[in-house]
């Protein structure tokens, strides 16, 4: 070899065989491949949403949930196990081993509130389980509900750095936002946008198609490397608003709950005692503030209430039987004896359906009340494709039995949550109850001891934060030994609480009024689980004592500043470096389906919208653009030759259609919205520069236009509007769509008129 280097290439410091001239003189070396111990387990994470304490029937509910229930038979449940009050900040806490606002999820990750503990996403400081998990040898997926991402990076364009994929899973399919249609949600296969595989009329349902991908991906990985573990979490958008199950789901449950919320709650209440999920002697708390007497409601009311309870009934039901599906195809499997199951809910039941219930969420997150006449009209609607429904107050306390208050608050209602763990291989003892004190950051450190594993101190190259939970794995064979659980703050909207050795002070605070003025209260958990017997006069020693220490795991855990703005006011405010800071968007057809955190913000907002087309035939009709659902949104669209605009305003629509027929060939069909006052102005129509038809829009809405996003050239998912089949794509050309958005919403003239 006359060319070849006197001397061989040095090896590599983690090449441990020889590398010499030529091949004859070399030795090869492969290193281990990564593996871990032969009997490691799977790990099953299933989240609930939104479903209270009491909501299974395990934890003394009637409705049917056989797989949930024989999950618990064969595993523990735990009827002191806390979660955060909400849904982002629960799965941070969940997925970290951290308390929310030290990881930056102080709230929704569809906010950044300008300070370390809520921008909206998990800092990089704080790895993830399926990150650490991923890295020892599991192979990862999750299915169904993410919100860990900021809202307006979900778009096609990114930055996916907060997507499941990015923060250590390896398969992905489902939701990214906080909420959607079960029979039309926005879906997203690893990191692409994509549509639902079949139709509401074809059968079609979320939890479902969940399940069903679930049992792809571990089929997947099963067929390839049986011998290696898997972590699959499994975020249900059930029971989270609306509540949407197939028909005959919604009939099973009719007349169930006739005899009202107050009855339901005195025989959850004895149900719970009975069977040892709750202390003897626990009292059942007063009813919540606006709650009435079910016996006082009118009969419509009545009426209107359990169709909205039978509704959520369903989609519980109905959750429960793809839970079903699961467990039976890994035991098919051979895979459910050595896995690890863990199922809790992230939050107590929902009080978003407001005193009487609802039929649309857009208007709760607006703050505009529902008319009784216009829900009793639509009452067999409810569960289905055409109502986006939440139940009101009293079945959301019935949910949370025996409890106070509700999700968004720190008192027992709001998070304190069911949680079951089955482990057939690993539990010396099953079908019992545990009534440790527990917190949701204490699932990775029980799972990281099972698994023998432990949380890097340092993850790529990033000091990570102490693990704040503690293991529960003690609890496994001693029902009785005291909690090893020292202390735990909870803060959500400015309502704070603390427990600590068996003693919890909370305080439950009125947006807009100071922090200050909160009345404190004291509760003695060990004998008073249902927080009835406040002690705060009796033990004011005590209870300045709780305060302290508050205050004290305020500072040590990022808590600060206290910030009490709700969902509507932070949904206005775009955070640095989204797309919604420009005033000109420009959309082009095939665009992916653009989620509603990223739209124009045309709310309550002049603005003009402008499609340029070209129409070789008066037949050419469709969909321009599209945002919303049957909910709310608008739409503009050409049909029988005429354009049209509609805003839908919670279900009452608002059209504004040219007088004249359009003419063929290229042309500029316009929309614009010329405030008149606050949530109110007129709509007018331009073609090519000609007006062609004006009227009066008397309301629009002042924060948020729905969950469902944006559609351009054609109305994907639930319809904008009830005037057109499907999708309606346009069947002209359509080159492209601009949005001119005011400044601000004070403007009147934002730009230069259309003569």
């Amino acid at each position: 070899m006359t060319n070849a280097s006197p001397h061989p290439p040095a090896a590599s410091g983690t090449f441990h065989g020889k590398i010499g001239m030529t091949y004859e003189e070399s030795t090869p070396w492969w290193p281990d491949p990564q593996a871990l111990p032969e009997d490691t387990p799977n790990v099953v994470v299933i989240v609930l949403d939104d479903v209270g304490f009491s909501d299974l029937g395990c934890f003394g509910s009637d409705i049917d949930t056989p797989a949930m229930d024989a999950l618990a038979a064969s595993g523990l449940r735990y009827t002191n196990f806390h979660t955060t009050t909400l849904c982002s900040p629960t799965r941070a806490a969940l997925l970290t081993g951290r308390n929310h606002h030290s990881v930056g999820m102080r709230m929704l990750s569809n906010f950044d509130t300008g300070f370390p503990s809520g921008r909206g996403r998990i800092t990089r400081a704080a790895a993830t389980l399926s990150e650490v998990l991923r890295d020892s040898g599991f192979n990862t997926m999750a299915v169904g509900k993410w919100h860990l991402a900021p809202m307006e990076q979900t778009t096609a364009s990114g930055p996916y750095t907060q997507w499941p994929l990015s923060r250590g899973f390896e398969r992905y399919y489902g939701f990214l936002e906080a909420e959607t249609d079960s029979f039309y949600p926005e879906l997203f296969y690893d990191n692409h946008a994509v549509a639902p595989p079949k139709s509401p009329e074809e059968g079609y349902h979320l939890s479902e198609d969940l399940v069903d991908r679930a049992i792809e991906f571990i089929t997947d990985q099963t067929s390839v490397t049986p011998d290696k573990p898997f972590f699959l979490y499994l975020g249900f958008g059930a029971a989270h608003a609306p509540h949407q199950a197939p028909r005959e789901y919604l009939e099973k449950y009719r007349g169930r709950f006739d005899h009202g919320w107050d009855a339901e709650r005195d025989i959850r209440h004895a149900r719970q005692i009975e069977r040892g999920i709750l202390p003897p002697g626990t009292e059942l708390a007063p009813r919540n503030p606006g709650v009435v007497p079910f016996d006082e409601l009118s009969d419509d009311e009545k009426k209107l209430s359990v169709r909205l309870q039978e509704a959520y009934a369903a989609m519980v039901d109905h959750t429960d039987h793809q839970i079903g599906r699961l467990t039976e195809f890994l035991e098919r499997m051979g895979r459910m004896e050595n896995t690890i199951t863990i199922l809790l809910s992230d939050n107590g039941a929902s009080q978003e359906g407001g005193q009487k219930g609802s039929l649309n969420p857009t208007a709760f997150q607006n703050g505009v009340p529902e008319d009784l006449e216009e829900m009793i009209a639509r009452i067999d609607e409810i569960g289905t494709t055409r109502a986006h429904s939440n139940y009101p107050w009293g079945w959301a306390q019935a949910g949370n039995t025996p409890f106070k208050r509700y999700k968004q608050n720190t008192h027992e209602g709001g998070v304190r949550c069911p949680l079951i763990v089955r482990w057939p291989r690993g539990l010396p003892r099953t079908d019992e109850i545990r009534q440790q004190f527990h917190h949701v950051t204490d699932i990775v450190p029980t799972l990281f001891e099972l698994l023998g594993l432990r949380a890097p101190a340092v993850y790529n190259g990033i000091p990570q934060l102490p693990i704040h939970g503690v293991s529960m794995a003690y609890t496994f064979d001693s029902p009785t030994e005291p909690t090893r659980k020292e202390a735990q703050y909870f803060e959500m909207f400015g309502h704070r609480a603390l427990w600590h050795d068996g003693w919890k002070a909370v305080a439950f605070h009125q947006r807009g009024t100071p922090f200050d003025a909160d009345r404190w209260e004291l509760y003695h958990h060990d004998t008073d689980f249902s927080e009835c017997n406040d002690l705060a006069r009796a033990r004011p020693e005590q209870l300045e004592k709780m305060i302290s220490r508050f205050w004290a795991e305020a500072g040590k855990y990022d808590v600060l500043p206290l910030d009490d703005h709700g969902f509507a006011y932070r949904a206005k405010i775009p955070r640095p470096g989204s797309p919604r800071m420009r005033t000109t968007f420009t959309y082009y057809p095939g665009m992916a389906h653009l989620p509603g955190a990223a739209v124009p913000p045309v709310m309550n907002r002049g603005h003009r919208i402008t499609a340029f087309v070209d129409r070789s035939t008066a037949a050419d009709e469709g969909v321009l653009v599209s945002l919303g659902n049957i909910s709310s949104g608008y739409v503009l669209y050409v049909k029988d030759n005429r354009l049209v605009y509609e805003y839908n305003f919670l279900g009452t629509l608002y059209a504004v259609t040219s007088a004249d027929e359009l003419p063929i060939g290229p042309a500029e069909l316009t929309f614009e919205f010329v405030k008149t006052g606050d949530m109110r102005g007129v709509g007018h129509l331009y073609v090519s520069g000609k007006p062609v038809g004006t009227e009066a829009i008397p309301q629009v809405l002042p924060h948020f236009l729905g969950w469902q996003g944006l559609d351009i050239g054609r109305d994907t998912l639930s319809p904008s509007s009830p005037n057109y089949d499907g999708e309606f794509a346009f069947t002209g050309k359509l080159e492209k769509v601009v949005f001119t958005v005011a400044p601000d919403e004070e403007s009147r003239e934002p730009f230069e008129r259309i003569d």
